[in-house]
């Protein structure tokens, strides 16, 4: 029996948002909106806004958006790059660190909830396989 790819996407992108949604209670009492949490959390990785346009495959000017939000908040702040005083570098404030541990932990619990119903056997391969689909 052949498995349908677009099945497989649809059934892991309403997995996603099944667990996203059930968090979005404990997003908001930390005042973050779910794409600014994405963006709180990627930022240590990709900390220019054109990275995490990138990162995230959002527009840049979305990013802009964001970004200007978390700033408002107190969870970002913008640097001067010293390697090119024309750029600026994000980085999480101390509150902004807090939060996105926080929303990551929120849905980490949500998640693992759900994987609590498959064998810890299944829970290991879906790990392969994931981390296999993400190779490029």
């Amino acid at each position: 029996m052949a498995v349908d790819a677009a099945q497989l996407w649809t059934l892991n992108h309403r997995l996603l948002t099944v667990v996203l949604d059930a968090c979005t209670t404990e997003l908001a009492e930390l005042g973050l909106e779910t794409k600014e949490f994405f963006v709180l959390a990627e930022v240590a990785t990709s900390p220019y806004p054109a990275e995490l346009a990138t990162a995230l495959v959002i527009p840049k000017a979305s990013v802009t958006v964001y970004v200007r939000s978390l700033v408002a908040k107190g969870f970002m702040r913008r640097e001067i790059d010293d390697a090119d005083l024309r750029r600026h570098r994000l980085a999480l404030t101390t509150e902004g660190e807090a939060a996105r541990d926080r929303a990551l932990s929120a849905l980490a619990k949500e998640f693992d909830r759900r994987l609590d119903r498959i064998d810890p056997r299944d829970r290991t391969e879906l790990q392969r396989i994931l981390l296999s689909l993400l190779d490029r």
